[in-house]
């Protein structure tokens, strides 16, 4: 495998982790996290993509306290880490061995939204990730993906804060008719994404994984050529058309139709490793 490359072969890799890199019995928005894997060929792929010089950037949907632990399991170093749909960037702390700070946070009052949505799903469990971390939730919440600083509120203590994401779970709902009713909402003044369970992120307007990884990309000043992105659900709709514009976006094999349409290509399931085959297809010496 090749050692190093010239900063004219550098890539900006952009990778989500949930049922992309990281394997669960089944691909879910609040899957545990312990119940997941990393297959070891992919592992050292990215590694080896990694150490040889590329900007290999995490950009998943999960909260700061549930990504750092699968960067440590990949055992690489990013410089940037992309976390909550792109409401909160991180940089490596160059003073710290391990330690990343949060260089960007992108943060809204979800009142309006959070009214609104609980007039159409009056059973759903509400939850807000805050600004600086902290997580506040009215009912029990699967949270593999969530932080791990956490408060039990009533509804009414969720309005008024500065929230980074705002998660919505409707359990008694069938995911068609979750998706009939978020669509009747009308949201305006976020960006949301929902799961492929009947599970709603939202965002601050216009905050995504590629609203996030536009402003990497000209920090690091890498050519629109070479950015790569890989994800399967679709919170990574914006990415993968983002990168599909500029350079390589891979969905993966069991994306629904609509996360498929939206990447330039598309490779294996999870199950068959296919980030790995996507991967060995952009970069031969893997």
């Amino acid at each position: 495998m090749a050692n190093t490359v010239s900063a004219a072969e550098r890539h900006l890799i952009a990778l989500d982790l949930d049922g992309t890199v990281l394997h669960h019995g089944f691909a879910g928005a609040g899957d545990d996290p312990e119940s997941g894997h990393i297959d070891p060929e992919l592992g050292d792929a990215i590694r080896a993509l990694h150490d040889a010089g590329h900007e290999v950037v995490i950009a998943t949907g999960r909260s700061v306290d549930a990504t750092l632990p699968i960067v440590e399991q990949l055992r690489i170093r990013p410089e940037w880490i992309v976390a909550a749909n792109g409401a909160v960037t991180l940089r490596r702390d160059p003073l710290a061995h391990r330690a990343y700070r949060r260089e960007y946070v992108e943060a809204f009052d979800p009142s309006d939204a959070l009214v609104k949505i609980r007039t159409q799903l009056v059973t759903a469990r509400f939850a807000v990730e805050l600004a600086d971390g902290g997580f506040l939730y009215t009912d029990t919440i699967p949270t593999g993906t969530l932080p791990s600083r956490q408060r039990r509120v009533r509804f009414e203590e969720l309005l008024g804060v500065q929230a980074s994401r705002v998660v919505v779970v409707s359990p008694d709902h069938r995911l068609e008719e979750f998706l009939d009713a978020v669509e009747t909402l009308g949201l305006t003044h976020v960006s949301y994404a929902v799961g492929s369970t009947s599970w709603l992120d939202i965002a601050p307007d216009g905050v995504t994984k590629a609203s996030a990884l536009e402003v990497i990309a000209e920090k690091v000043g890498i050519d629109d050529s070479r950015i790569f992105a890989a994800g399967d659900g679709r919170n990574d709709i914006d990415m993968l058309r983002w990168a599909a514009r500029r350079g390589d976006a891979v969905a993966m094999g069991q994306a629904v139709p609509e996360v498929q349409a939206a990447a330039g290509r598309v490779t294996g399931t999870i199950e068959e490793v296919g980030l790995l085959t996507a991967l060995r297809e952009r970069f031969a010496w893997l």
